[in-house]
Order: C-alpha cells, then sequence, then structure tokens
C-alpha cells in the first residue's frame, strides 16, 4: 500500500520555516505513515519592505501566493502566524488546525550587547498598535517603522539604526534567540495582536484533514475564535491599532481589547468574561460596546 504524501507550503523566511517544521514534525510523530514535503515560497507581503502594511494592501500579502498554491492543488496544507493572517478567510481554504500558543507577549530587543534605551535614536517597530502603547510607556524615545524579517530587523538594529525593537516573543523563543530579550511586556502594557503565538495550519474545503487532530489545540481555538471575532467586528487591520488578548480558566474566558477612534485618536481599553464556547459572540460585543463607548 502506498504511502500517504502530504505536501505543505510556507513562507521562505527562517522563522516561517521553523514553525512549519514544527507544525510537520508534530504531524509525523502522531502519523509516521504520512510522507511529508515541504515547499518555501516568498510572498509578495516578504517583497515589499519600503513600505508599512496597509500602503500596500494588509494581512493579506503574506498569505496571497500560498492560497493560489493550495487552491491550485500544488500544495496540501500551509502553515502561517495566525497573527499574520487575515481576520477574514475564504470560505474554500478553511483554517483545519490551531497550535498550542508559545509566548503571546511583545519583547523589547536592545542592540547586542546593550542593556538600556539610547534616548538619541527611535525605537522600531512595523506595528501601528505597538507604536500607540509604546509612546505611553516610552514618552521621551521616538518610534520608528521597521520592515522585513526577523533576521533582517535584528540586522538593522544591531548595526545601530535603533535604539531597540519591539518582536513577538513567541518568534524569539522558536529561534533559539532568548538571550536577545532585554525586557518582556505584559498582555496589560502591550496588548497582543489577536492570534499572536499561534501557528495556524490552512487546507482546502472538502478535504480529510483528521491526521491534524494531534496538532489542533482546543484552548487556542477558544481564545482566537474570541479574538479574531473582536478584531474582524471592528474591521481592524494592518491599519489599524486594534488589539485582543484572550486566556482560559477552566470553562471561562476573559477577553481583553483595544479599540483606536481614527477620528480623535483616542484609544478604549475594555474587557469582558464569559463561557468559552461563547467566544465569538463575546469578541462581537466587547468590540461593539467599545467603540460606542469610544
Amino acid at each position: 500500500m502506498a504511502r500517504r504524501k502530504i505536501v505543505v507550503g510556507s513562507r521562505e523566511s527562517k522563522l516561517a520555516v521553523l514553525q512549519t517544521r514544527i507544525v510537520m514534525d508534530s504531524i509525523k510523530r502522531h502519523n509516521p505513515d504520512i510522507e511529508l514535503e515541504l515547499i518555501t515560497m516568498k510572498t509578495t507581503g516578504d517583497k515589499i519592505l519600503d513600505r508599512t502594511l496597509d500602503k500596500v494592501g494588509g494581512k493579506g500579502l503574506f498569505v496571497k501566493e500560498l492560497d493560489m498554491a493550495l487552491m491550485e492543488g500544488r500544495i496540501d496544507l500551509s502553515v502561517h502566524s495566525l497573527k499574520d493572517m487575515p481576520m477574514e478567510t475564504p470560505g474554500q481554504l478553511p483554517l483545519v488546525a490551531l497550535s498550542e500558543r508559545e509566548d503571546p507577549r511583545d519583547v523589547l530587543i536592545y542592540p547586542f550587547g546593550e542593556e538600556e534605551l539610547d534616548k538619541s535614536k527611535c525605537i522600531g517597530t512595523s506595528s501601528f498598535r505597538r507604536k500607540l502603547l509604546l509612546r505611553n510607556l516610552y514618552p521621551d524615545v521616538g518610534v520608528d517603522w521597521i520592515r522585513g524579517n526577523l533576521q533582517t530587523r535584528l540586522s538593522k538594529l544591531d548595526s545601530g539604526q535603533f535604539s531597540a525593537i519591539v518582536l513577538a516573543a513567541a518568534g524569539i523563543k522558536r529561534l533559539g534567540l532568548e538571550h536577545r530579550i532585554g525586557r518582556f511586556f505584559s498582555t496589560d502594557e502591550v496588548i497582543p495582536p489577536a492570534g499572536q503565538g499561534v501557528l495556524a495550519v490552512q487546507g482546502r474545503a472538502g478535504e480529510d484533514y483528521s491526521f491534524l487532530e494531534n496538532v489542533n489545540n482546543k484552548i487556542a481555538n477558544y481564545t482566537s475564535d474570541a479574538e479574531r471575532s473582536f478584531v474582524r467586528t471592528l474591521n481592524g487591520g494592518c491599519s489599524s491599532p486594534v488589539a485582543a488578548y484572550a486566556i482560559v480558566h477552566g470553562n471561562e474566558i476573559k477577553l481583553r481589547g483595544l479599540y483606536y477612534n481614527e477620528e480623535t485618536e483616542q484609544y478604549t481599553i475594555g474587557e469582558t468574561v464569559g463561557d468559552v464556547k461563547d467566544g465569538i459572540k463575546l469578541g462581537e460585543e466587547l468590540a461593539l460596546k467599545l467603540r460606542k463607548e469610544g
């Protein structure tokens, strides 16, 4: 009997490939009869580095090429950082598994060998959300844009272009670079984007993905449903500093969200608590409440 072969697609950055291999290793561990092949590709979002994402099409630029490969049958599934995915996924390309969440916090990285901020230089970030919240934490330090994959940003930092940069702890930890972390921000100080720390597996509608049962994490599904519902209701993406973070305790889920009013340039933070199975509804309700208040 022929072994089943699954072709897995990934962005070609070092972190993306490492994260995809995490998922592939889990599949292989629980399905030794499946043969796995990795295909990497550079997405439009990886190619355009001189403009912020809202100017060139938003988060969809990081999945477009992989979505096309899925639709055309060149790959059987793709792996993404959930935080980089659009809040709406095509019905024919559903999310078929979400990994257990890695550390959801943001971290501050200093230039190699440094242990404090050089206030004559800016903090680098690619996120409106981070830029907004960093102004409160470091009112006397400028914040400027930085693009590129994680290694590119670290290189720009270490070459002296920035006093520090802010990155997701999950990526830093997965790459074994925890020694570079200068400070962890609590999820209250810097609320994460929806899905930060979760790996998403995307597939084709109608296919059998039962082999992903051991990859798919129930808690990650609960928290991601609530967080993405909050952002989706506010129509938030790269151009709007919306943030959402949920935690589960037993059968209860607590969702904390940030809404930014672009007209007043003020933001509102609030939270709600409810049953874990009501995450989508809780996300919608909190979003509408904060929009009304803001």
